[in-house]
Parts: C-alpha cells; structure tokens; sequence
C-alpha cells in the first residue's frame, strides 16, 4: 500500500490526484476509471482541508492500494480532526432545481454515486474514510 502525508490544504488537492492517478496507472487502470474515481477522491480531500482542522491545518493521510480478484481500487483517507461521519448526512433531493435544494451534500452523493463502497470510522482519534472501486 503507498501513502502520502501532507498537509490538508486546498493547494495540496493536485498533489493529492498525482499520487493517487500514480498509483492507478501502475495498476493500468483506464483514463476513464481514473476520472471516476478522481471526482471521488477530490470531494473527499477538499471536505478534509476545509472542515477538519478549520481554522487550522493539519495532517491528512492518503493510502492507495490496487490488486486483487476481483481488481479494486481501496483509497483510504485518515486525519486527526474533529469527528465528522460525512456519510450520516442525508443524500440531497437532486430532483430538485438547484434553486430549491439546500447547500451543501452534493460532493458526498457523488463519491457515493461513483465508488463501489464507501465506509467510515472513527478511531484512535482519527477519522477514517475508505472509498473502494471494483473493476469487474
């Protein structure tokens, strides 16, 4: 499994997909299947740097691993700061114009939309968020 640690700010977002995009092309995944899942790891990484440690910056984790039978994709984030289970938020009414629906919990339906599972703990005082993408 590769990591990267850095700090959880919004500049570090590219760096962030670079790693994760490295890894995936080791793998030989698909530009399409890269894409997908890259829309997933972005919503996720940006909810970290702007909530977790807000006002502040700290540390986010991100590991990546690819292999298996059937082939996925596990992408695990862990940071240290406050508690927040973004998968308890109810799913936004997207039938609605946009005009109607509230802000805010769109990103999450979408990661939860493209990924094959997604799955959160707190523990240790760590968040721990882990995306995984079958490839079948």
């Amino acid at each position: 499994m590769a990591e990267l640690t850095i700090d959880a700010t919004l500049e570090n977002l590219d760096q962030v997909l670079d790693f994760v995009n490295q890894q995936m092309e080791l793998a030989g995944c698909t530009p399409k299947l890269m894409n997908q899942v890259d829309v997933a790891v972005e919503e996720i990484y940006v909810n970290i740097a702007r909530y977790a440690y807000h006002p502040d910056v700290g540390k986010a984790q991100v590991r990546c691993e690819t292999g298996g039978d059937p082939f996925r994709i596990v992408i695990g984030f862990v940071d240290r700061g406050r508690p927040y289970n973004p998968l308890e938020k109810e799913d936004p009414d997207v039938t609605l114009s946009a005009e109607k629906r509230e802000i805010g919990g769109l990103g999450i339906f979408l990661a939860k939309q493209l990924m094959d599972e997604i799955e959160y703990e707190f523990r240790e005082g760590q968040n721990i968020l882990t995306l995984r993408k079958i490839v079948k």
